[in-house]
Protein backbone atom coordinates (compact mmCIF):
# COMPACT_ATOMS: atom_id res chain seq x y z
CA UNK A 1 0.00 0.00 0.00
CA UNK A 2 3.24 2.46 0.92
CA UNK A 3 4.18 1.96 -2.32
CA UNK A 4 1.54 2.16 -4.47
CA UNK A 5 0.69 5.81 -2.37
CA UNK A 6 4.15 6.76 -3.25
CA UNK A 7 3.76 6.52 -6.96
CA UNK A 8 -0.07 8.11 -6.86
CA UNK A 9 1.44 10.86 -4.99
CA UNK A 10 2.36 13.37 -7.91
CA UNK A 11 -1.09 13.62 -8.92
CA UNK A 12 -0.29 12.42 -12.61
CA UNK A 13 -2.41 9.60 -14.01
CA UNK A 14 -0.62 6.64 -13.89
CA UNK A 15 -2.23 3.33 -15.75
CA UNK A 16 -3.43 0.38 -14.36
CA UNK A 17 -0.32 -1.69 -16.30
CA UNK A 18 1.94 0.74 -15.70
CA UNK A 19 1.35 0.08 -11.32
CA UNK A 20 0.71 -3.55 -11.50
CA UNK A 21 4.36 -3.57 -13.67
CA UNK A 22 6.08 -1.23 -11.14
CA UNK A 23 4.90 -3.20 -7.98
CA UNK A 24 4.65 -6.45 -9.30
CA UNK A 25 1.12 -7.42 -8.91
CA UNK A 26 -1.68 -7.93 -11.68
CA UNK A 27 -4.39 -5.48 -12.45
CA UNK A 28 -6.92 -6.75 -10.83
CA UNK A 29 -4.72 -6.57 -7.14
CA UNK A 30 -4.25 -2.89 -7.69
CA UNK A 31 -7.58 -2.14 -8.07
CA UNK A 32 -8.52 -3.68 -5.10
CA UNK A 33 -5.49 -1.61 -3.42
CA UNK A 34 -7.00 1.47 -4.66
CA UNK A 35 -10.10 0.91 -3.14
CA UNK A 36 -8.86 0.44 0.06
CA UNK A 37 -7.44 4.08 -0.06
CA UNK A 38 -10.38 5.37 -0.97
CA UNK A 39 -12.12 3.45 2.06
CA UNK A 40 -8.84 5.51 3.90
CA UNK A 41 -10.61 9.50 2.88
CA UNK A 42 -8.50 9.73 -0.27
CA UNK A 43 -10.73 11.02 -3.25
CA UNK A 44 -9.65 8.81 -6.30
CA UNK A 45 -9.68 9.75 -10.20
CA UNK A 46 -10.41 7.14 -12.85
CA UNK A 47 -10.34 7.91 -16.54
CA UNK A 48 -10.47 5.62 -19.03
CA UNK A 49 -7.50 4.94 -21.17
CA UNK A 50 -5.01 7.40 -18.98
CA UNK A 51 -5.29 5.83 -15.59
CA UNK A 52 -6.02 6.73 -12.23
CA UNK A 53 -4.66 9.64 -9.89
CA UNK A 54 -5.24 11.46 -6.90
CA UNK A 55 -6.20 14.47 -8.04
CA UNK A 56 -4.66 17.26 -6.03
CA UNK A 57 -1.74 15.14 -4.77
CA UNK A 58 -0.83 14.17 -1.36
CA UNK A 59 2.69 14.76 0.39
CA UNK A 60 3.58 11.55 2.84
CA UNK A 61 5.13 11.97 5.68
CA UNK A 62 9.03 11.44 5.32
CA UNK A 63 10.86 10.61 8.73
CA UNK A 64 13.82 12.26 7.19
CA UNK A 65 12.30 15.58 5.69
CA UNK A 66 10.87 15.72 9.72
CA UNK A 67 14.04 15.58 11.04
CA UNK A 68 15.68 17.87 8.47
CA UNK A 69 12.61 20.79 9.69
CA UNK A 70 13.92 20.21 13.47
CA UNK A 71 16.66 22.29 15.16
CA UNK A 72 20.16 20.39 15.21
CA UNK A 73 20.19 20.84 18.93
CA UNK A 74 16.75 19.52 19.91
CA UNK A 75 17.45 16.36 17.34
CA UNK A 76 18.92 14.13 19.57
CA UNK A 77 16.00 14.78 22.13
CA UNK A 78 13.18 13.22 19.80
CA UNK A 79 12.22 9.58 19.07
CA UNK A 80 10.27 9.99 15.91
CA UNK A 81 7.93 7.20 14.82
CA UNK A 82 5.50 7.46 11.32
CA UNK A 83 3.29 4.97 10.14
CA UNK A 84 0.41 4.38 7.08
CA UNK A 85 -2.11 3.71 9.49
CA UNK A 86 -2.95 3.22 13.40
CA UNK A 87 -6.19 3.30 15.45
CA UNK A 88 -5.41 5.81 17.64
CA UNK A 89 -1.29 7.86 17.81
CA UNK A 90 -2.13 8.29 21.55
CA UNK A 91 -2.43 4.60 22.39
CA UNK A 92 0.30 3.99 20.07
CA UNK A 93 2.74 6.34 21.25
CA UNK A 94 1.95 4.53 24.83
CA UNK A 95 2.27 0.95 23.18
CA UNK A 96 5.94 1.28 21.42
CA UNK A 97 7.74 0.89 25.02
CA UNK A 98 9.51 2.50 27.81
CA UNK A 99 10.73 6.28 26.67
CA UNK A 100 14.31 6.87 28.31
CA UNK A 101 14.16 10.50 30.35
CA UNK A 102 15.98 12.63 28.14
CA UNK A 103 13.60 12.50 25.11
CA UNK A 104 10.24 12.86 24.21
CA UNK A 105 8.55 10.29 21.61
CA UNK A 106 6.03 11.76 18.77
CA UNK A 107 4.06 9.10 16.71
CA UNK A 108 2.70 10.51 13.28
CA UNK A 109 -0.14 8.56 11.05
CA UNK A 110 -1.29 9.02 7.90
CA UNK A 111 -4.53 7.77 8.92
CA UNK A 112 -6.33 6.90 12.27
CA UNK A 113 -9.09 4.42 12.31
CA UNK A 114 -10.15 5.44 15.99
CA UNK A 115 -8.56 8.65 16.31
CA UNK A 116 -10.41 10.45 19.43
CA UNK A 117 -11.43 14.23 20.47
CA UNK A 118 -12.47 15.49 23.24
CA UNK A 119 -16.15 14.92 25.08
CA UNK A 120 -16.04 11.27 23.61
CA UNK A 121 -15.90 12.59 20.26
CA UNK A 122 -14.15 11.25 16.85
CA UNK A 123 -11.20 12.64 15.23
CA UNK A 124 -11.42 12.65 11.63
CA UNK A 125 -8.10 12.59 9.57
CA UNK A 126 -9.16 11.56 5.68
CA UNK A 127 -5.52 10.09 4.79
CA UNK A 128 -2.76 12.45 3.47
CA UNK A 129 -4.53 15.30 4.59
CA UNK A 130 -4.12 16.36 8.71
CA UNK A 131 -1.38 16.17 11.07
CA UNK A 132 -2.54 13.18 13.19
CA UNK A 133 0.55 13.36 15.91
CA UNK A 134 0.72 12.47 19.21
CA UNK A 135 3.96 13.01 21.44
CA UNK A 136 4.91 11.20 24.91
CA UNK A 137 6.38 13.19 27.49
CA UNK A 138 8.00 12.16 31.09
CA UNK A 139 7.56 14.65 33.81
CA UNK A 140 9.21 14.00 37.80
CA UNK A 141 6.53 16.64 39.66
CA UNK A 142 3.40 14.99 39.59
CA UNK A 143 0.61 15.12 38.00
CA UNK A 144 -0.38 18.17 40.29
CA UNK A 145 1.89 20.04 38.63
CA UNK A 146 -0.03 19.66 35.12
CA UNK A 147 -2.55 22.37 35.59
CA UNK A 148 -2.77 24.98 32.46
CA UNK A 149 -0.47 22.49 30.26
CA UNK A 150 -3.24 22.03 27.37
CA UNK A 151 -3.47 25.20 27.40
CA UNK A 152 -0.05 25.95 26.85
CA UNK A 153 0.03 23.47 24.14
CA UNK A 154 -2.17 25.06 22.06
CA UNK A 155 -0.03 28.50 22.01
CA UNK A 156 2.68 26.53 21.09
CA UNK A 157 1.03 24.84 18.18
CA UNK A 158 -0.03 28.49 17.44
CA UNK A 159 3.36 29.43 17.50
CA UNK A 160 4.63 26.58 14.90
CA UNK A 161 1.74 27.61 12.33
CA UNK A 162 2.93 31.02 12.25
CA UNK A 163 6.32 30.14 10.85
CA UNK A 164 4.83 28.41 7.92
CA UNK A 165 2.77 31.78 7.16
CA UNK A 166 -0.77 31.06 9.30
CA UNK A 167 -2.06 34.57 10.78
CA UNK A 168 -5.05 35.67 12.99
CA UNK A 169 -5.12 32.20 14.56
CA UNK A 170 -7.12 32.37 18.10
CA UNK A 171 -7.24 29.76 21.05
CA UNK A 172 -10.28 28.50 22.40
CA UNK A 173 -10.36 27.76 25.90
CA UNK A 174 -9.20 25.09 27.06
CA UNK A 175 -7.41 23.37 23.98
CA UNK A 176 -8.80 24.70 20.33
CA UNK A 177 -6.92 26.53 17.78
CA UNK A 178 -9.56 28.73 15.53
CA UNK A 179 -8.99 30.85 12.69
CA UNK A 180 -12.36 33.23 11.87
CA UNK A 181 -14.41 31.30 14.11
CA UNK A 182 -13.53 28.09 12.44
CA UNK A 183 -11.98 25.20 14.06
CA UNK A 184 -8.20 23.95 12.82
CA UNK A 185 -6.71 22.31 15.45
CA UNK A 186 -7.23 20.04 18.45
CA UNK A 187 -5.88 19.05 21.42
CA UNK A 188 -6.46 15.91 24.11
CA UNK A 189 -3.96 15.07 27.00
CA UNK A 190 -3.81 12.12 28.97
CA UNK A 191 -2.47 11.77 32.01
CA UNK A 192 -1.15 8.57 33.77
CA UNK A 193 0.91 8.12 37.14
CA UNK A 194 1.73 9.74 40.66
CA UNK A 195 -0.10 12.72 41.68
CA UNK A 196 2.94 14.11 43.51
CA UNK A 197 5.83 11.61 41.28
CA UNK A 198 6.33 10.18 37.87
CA UNK A 199 4.22 10.93 35.45
CA UNK A 200 3.67 10.25 32.11
CA UNK A 201 1.88 12.83 29.58
CA UNK A 202 0.32 11.36 26.26
CA UNK A 203 -0.71 14.68 24.18
CA UNK A 204 -2.33 14.38 21.13
CA UNK A 205 -2.50 17.41 18.41
CA UNK A 206 -4.54 17.19 15.20
CA UNK A 207 -4.55 19.55 12.54
CA UNK A 208 -6.25 20.24 9.38
CA UNK A 209 -3.98 20.83 6.35
CA UNK A 210 -5.96 19.83 3.58
CA UNK A 211 -9.10 19.24 3.30
CA UNK A 212 -11.64 18.42 0.28
CA UNK A 213 -14.92 19.91 0.58
CA UNK A 214 -16.77 16.76 1.31
CA UNK A 215 -14.94 15.77 4.27
CA UNK A 216 -15.19 19.73 5.78
CA UNK A 217 -19.04 19.06 5.57
CA UNK A 218 -18.54 16.03 7.15
CA UNK A 219 -17.57 17.30 10.61
CA UNK A 220 -20.18 18.46 13.04
CA UNK A 221 -18.84 22.25 13.37
CA UNK A 222 -17.55 25.24 11.26
CA UNK A 223 -14.04 24.02 10.57
CA UNK A 224 -10.89 25.02 8.27
CA UNK A 225 -7.72 23.72 7.14
CA UNK A 226 -4.36 25.31 6.95
CA UNK A 227 -4.14 25.16 2.98
CA UNK A 228 -7.29 27.70 3.26
CA UNK A 229 -5.63 30.05 5.82
CA UNK A 230 -2.53 30.71 4.03
CA UNK A 231 -4.31 30.56 0.34
CA UNK A 232 -1.09 28.06 -0.63
CA UNK A 233 -0.20 24.45 -0.32
CA UNK A 234 1.54 24.38 3.41
CA UNK A 235 4.14 21.16 3.31
CA UNK A 236 2.82 19.01 5.93
CA UNK A 237 6.48 17.61 6.60
CA UNK A 238 7.75 21.07 7.99
CA UNK A 239 4.73 21.87 9.71
CA UNK A 240 5.07 18.73 11.90
CA UNK A 241 9.09 20.01 12.04
CA UNK A 242 8.16 22.96 13.40
CA UNK A 243 5.59 21.73 15.48
CA UNK A 244 8.15 19.33 17.16
CA UNK A 245 10.56 22.51 17.56
CA UNK A 246 7.59 24.44 19.37
CA UNK A 247 6.44 21.86 21.98
CA UNK A 248 9.95 20.89 22.53
CA UNK A 249 10.65 24.65 23.91
CA UNK A 250 7.31 24.35 25.87
CA UNK A 251 7.65 21.39 27.68
CA UNK A 252 11.36 22.22 28.97
CA UNK A 253 9.90 25.95 29.71
CA UNK A 254 6.95 24.22 31.49
CA UNK A 255 8.38 22.08 33.22
CA UNK A 256 10.34 24.98 35.06
CA UNK A 257 8.00 27.21 35.89
CA UNK A 258 4.37 25.83 34.88
CA UNK A 259 1.25 27.63 32.97
CA UNK A 260 2.48 30.75 34.47
CA UNK A 261 5.27 31.31 32.06
CA UNK A 262 2.78 31.31 29.05
CA UNK A 263 -0.48 32.96 30.71
CA UNK A 264 0.33 36.21 29.10
CA UNK A 265 0.85 35.06 26.04
CA UNK A 266 -2.30 32.86 25.64
CA UNK A 267 -4.12 35.46 26.52
CA UNK A 268 -3.18 37.66 23.43
CA UNK A 269 -4.53 35.14 21.45
CA UNK A 270 -8.02 34.34 23.54
CA UNK A 271 -10.62 34.26 21.42
CA UNK A 272 -13.46 35.34 23.97
CA UNK A 273 -11.87 37.90 26.48
CA UNK A 274 -14.08 40.24 27.30
CA UNK A 275 -16.98 38.45 25.38
CA UNK A 276 -20.41 37.30 27.40
CA UNK A 277 -19.88 33.62 26.77
CA UNK A 278 -21.90 30.19 28.24
CA UNK A 279 -19.86 27.13 30.09
CA UNK A 280 -21.54 24.71 29.40
CA UNK A 281 -21.24 20.91 31.09
CA UNK A 282 -23.07 17.47 31.50
CA UNK A 283 -24.77 18.89 34.74
CA UNK A 284 -25.37 22.86 34.39
CA UNK A 285 -24.97 26.07 32.08
CA UNK A 286 -22.98 29.13 33.58
CA UNK A 287 -23.42 32.57 31.95
CA UNK A 288 -20.79 35.39 32.05
CA UNK A 289 -18.51 37.45 30.60
CA UNK A 290 -14.82 36.22 30.11
CA UNK A 291 -12.23 37.49 31.87
CA UNK A 292 -9.15 35.59 30.42
CA UNK A 293 -7.31 32.84 32.36
CA UNK A 294 -5.48 32.55 35.75
CA UNK A 295 -2.13 31.75 36.43
CA UNK A 296 -3.01 27.89 36.46
CA UNK A 297 -5.18 28.30 33.26
CA UNK A 298 -8.36 28.24 34.84
CA UNK A 299 -11.04 30.04 32.70
CA UNK A 300 -12.56 33.63 34.86
CA UNK A 301 -16.19 34.25 34.31
CA UNK A 302 -17.41 37.36 35.73
CA UNK A 303 -21.24 36.15 36.42
CA UNK A 304 -24.02 37.76 38.65
CA UNK A 305 -22.81 35.58 41.50
CA UNK A 306 -19.66 37.45 41.22
CA UNK A 307 -16.10 35.85 39.54
CA UNK A 308 -16.04 31.99 39.02
CA UNK A 309 -13.15 30.14 37.88
CA UNK A 310 -13.44 26.58 35.40
CA UNK A 311 -10.73 23.93 35.48
CA UNK A 312 -11.42 22.07 32.64
CA UNK A 313 -13.38 18.68 32.15
CA UNK A 314 -15.84 18.14 29.96
CA UNK A 315 -16.92 21.31 28.84
CA UNK A 316 -17.83 23.70 26.15
CA UNK A 317 -17.32 27.37 25.86
CA UNK A 318 -19.19 28.98 23.41
CA UNK A 319 -20.28 32.98 22.67
CA UNK A 320 -23.69 33.78 23.81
Amino acid sequence: MQKLLELLSDGQFHSGEELGEKLGISRAAIWKKLKSLEELGLTLDSVRGRGYRFGAGIELLNHSHIMSAIEQDLAGKVDLHTTLTTGSTNDWVRELGPLPADKVRYCLAEHQSGGRGRRGRVWKSPLGSAISLSALWNSAEGTASLEGLSLAVGLAVVKALETVGARDLKLKWPNDVLWKGKKLCGILLEVTGDPTGECQVTIGIGVNIHLSDEHMEAIDQPATDLHRICSKAVSRNLVVGQLVNSLSHLLDGFSQGGFALFRDQWCEYDAFKGDQVKLVSATRTVSGRCLGVNQLGGLMLETESGVMVFNGGEVSLRKS
